[in-house]
């Protein structure tokens, strides 16, 4: 999952290396498919992922290693998985004896320039986990492979329009999403309380208001309690917040068609002025660690994606029960809007194994198992053949869906993650404050990703906290971050 994001250019040395027969690959097209196929022998298929820490780490794993010794081996069956019962019982075991997967994980922050080094060096691996701000920049570079026709229905049929969106350049799919990260608001039920609020707020009003009435400073100055925290630890949070708050009050960061940008707009304006006023009246304090001061109870309010559950329950053990998740507010109280990130599996373009990848793939992140039976790392259910939702009387999830859940997290799956975080709760320990990041899957918007979005996303991140120092007023960044941005997306690449 990300919390921060790899440095921009890490493609630059790879602009002319596109693999070979890929200007005619799109979805489902030629190219190497049928290579995929070539011999009886054995494959040992290459995963490389960012999954380098706890739980994720091992969750993964416990699904690799399942594959390997042959549980539920059944390829592409299940509701949604675009296979048959045909596919399962005797092809099983083929698989199993002849597909073999190894995982390599890197820090996040390692992750692209890994992806490139080893892509320049003939050591690419056969399916990749990218964050899905790179997608438009892998494919560009002839990085990743167009997911098949099949693959590309069953995504879009199953998955939320983010989470289609964000794995697609240009209206081509190129892998599975797996975890999608919507952001909502967390608050401090026991702060708003002792300031006479009675719950969190729903208007972009109401969020100052209560902003200011939370914030505490001590008789020097000193701060003791945010009302809102704002973040400048990495790309993801300083940049993901403001979008948030951007889209839930209509507004954008670049123009539909990804060649401008739009954040000089009134949205744009009043998200950047709202944050520069917090800060100024001492509501706000970005030079405070968020990360640490909302699970003491020192912040009152603050948006984040939903992966920060797990570790505000893992690090505030009882006193977690005074968090609260809620919509990030927009102008009106029935204004619903935020961003979606997240991340895909897909396949390379040089991989020599397509085939096998794609059915490790659906395994994966189609073929449904019980919910049920689905443990940390969601690999070791039987696949159900011929089912719908259920299959004797059990509700039926794929995989990835009850191995991102086991960690606190979501996919874009939204009938998974309903039955796994609603008609579950009551007999697992789903964290109940997951709900509002799944409601928010229906009307979240993807995080821009063409190929210069991850420089673009650092020259915002930089105009935003010129604001949030006062070196440069909200009107002149914005003028700034306009020609910046629009310089950088005119560039041939």
């Amino acid at each position: 999952m990300a919390r921060a994001v790899a440095s921009g250019g890490a493609l630059s040395g790879l602009a002319g290396c596109t693999a070979p027969g890929n200007e005619a690959l799109r979805e489902g097209g030629g190219g190497r498919e049928e290579e995929g196929r070539g011999g009886a022998g054995p494959v040992t298929l290459t995963v490389l992922t960012h999954y380098a820490n706890e739980p994720l780490k091992s969750a993964l794993q416990g699904a690799v290693d399942a594959w390997n010794a042959g549980a539920g081996m059944g390829v592409g069956v299940g509701p949604g998985a675009g296979g048959a019962r045909a596919d399962a019982d005797a092809d099983a075991e083929t698989a199993r004896r002849r597909i073999q997967v190894r995982t390599t994980a890197v820090a996040f922050p390692d992750l692209l320039t890994t992806y490139m080094v080893r892509q320049a060096a003939g050591q690419e691996p056969d399916i990749l986990h990218p964050y899905c701000l790179w997608t438009g920049q892998l494919v560009r570079a002839g990085v990743l492979r167009p997911a098949p026709p099949e693959v590309a229905r069953q995504i879009r049929r199953n998955y939320s329009a983010a989470a289609v969106a964000g794995a697609s350049v240009d209206g081509t799919l190129y892998g599975y999403p797996t975890e999608v990260q919507t952001y909502c608001l967390y608050y401090n039920k026991r702060l708003l309380h002792a300031a006479g609020i009675a719950g969190p707020p729903r208007t972009c009003e109401e969020l100052e208001d209560a902003a200011y009435r939370t914030a505490r400073r001590d008789r020097h100055g000193n701060t003791l309690v945010q009302g809102f925290g704002l973040s400048r630890s990495d790309d993801s949070t300083v940049v993901g917040q403001t979008l948030a708050l951007l889209a839930a009050r209509g507004g954008r960061f670049l123009t539909p068609d990804g060649r401008r940008t739009a954040l000089g707009s009134p949205a744009g304006r009043a998200v950047l002025d709202l944050e520069h006023r917090l800060i100024e009246r001492g509501a706000a304090d970005p030079g405070v660690s968020l990360f640490k001061a909302f699970p003491a109870g020192q912040v009152a309010m603050a948006i984040n994606a939903g992966w920060w559950t797990a570790s505000l329950r893992n690090v505030m053990g009882a006193s977690y029960r005074e968090v609260g998740v809620a919509p990030v507010p927009g102008r009106t109280a029935d204004d619903r809007g935020t961003l979606a990130t997240g991340f895909l599996m897909g396949v390379n373009a040089r991989s020599k194994h397509p085939q096998e990848a794609w059915e490790f793939l659906r395994w994966l992140n189609a073929a449904k198992v019980p919910a049920n039976g689905s443990k940390a790392g969601g690999a070791v259910g039987k696949p159900v053949h011929g089912a719908g939702r259920s299959w004797q009387g059990q509700s039926l999830v794929t995989r990835m869906s009850a191995l991102q859940v086991s960690v606190g997290s979501m996919t874009g799956r939204a009938d998974d993650m309903r039955t796994l975080l609603l008609e579950l709760a009551g007999a697992t320990s789903v964290d109940p404050n997951l709900r509002p990041f799944l409601d928010a899957l229906h009307y979240a918007a993807a995080e821009p990703n063409g190929p210069r979005a991850q420089q673009t996303k650092t020259l915002l991140r930089k105009n935003i906290e010129e604001v949030w120092t006062g070196r440069t007023p909200v009107d002149a960044a914005l003028r700034t971050l306009s020609r910046q941005v629009d310089q950088e997306l005119s560039r041939p690449y």
